[in-house]
């Protein structure tokens, strides 16, 4: 079952109501009579959004020189920091021997220039970062994934999230 866009309502002090824009969606995806559940959905800062990326991009820059050919932009950095965390989806691959897993890391590698693909044994790994889109992780997931981001980028410059994020306000 494909999840739904989210329609946004507004509280007349007796009903829910779509927003006029958002009405003829509401009314192919819900039928009438037919019960639903409403929970609240915390909308996403984009100033926090915005300051994650430019932390993060901070971050980039001030890496060690011998961290700089592993990680080429900030975006290679965010999404191995996300995966790092756990902030990740996960494929695994059987092959029948260690020679055919290398085989197989090999050619799955190009697809994504951002997965971490790790081989142990005849199994191959490949992990993808997990999309931050507002789309994709609510406020609160954000703002997980923003938070272990930050302290891996803090730790492997020598710093502290804190001094990452000033360093970023600064610059923007």
């Amino acid at each position: 079952m494909t999840a739904l866009a989210p329609i946004p309502f507004e509280w007349t002090g007796e009903f829910m109501v779509p927003l006029a824009s958002f009405r003829r969606r509401a009314d192919a995806q819900f039928v009438i009579g037919e019960r639903y559940m409403l929970t609240e959905q915390n909308e996403r800062s984009m100033r926090s959004h915005r300051h994650f990326f430019a932390s993060v991009h901070d971050g980039w820059l001030n890496l060690p020189e011998h961290m700089t050919e592993r990680f080429p932009t900030s975006e290679h950095l965010r999404k191995w920091c996300l995966i790092k965390a756990g902030f990740c989806d996960t494929q695994t691959h059987v092959c029948s021997s260690k020679a055919e897993a290398v085989r197989t890391a090999a050619f799955i590698r190009p697809m994504d220039e951002f997965a971490v693909i790790t081989v142990s044994e005849a199994t191959v790994t490949r992990y993808t970062a997990q999309s931050q889109s507002t789309r994709a992780m609510g406020k609160e997931r954000f703002q997980e994934s923003k938070t272990a981001v930050l302290e891996i980028i803090a730790e492997m410059v020598g710093t502290t999230p804190g001094e990452i994020e000033r360093n970023a306000r600064m610059v923007a």
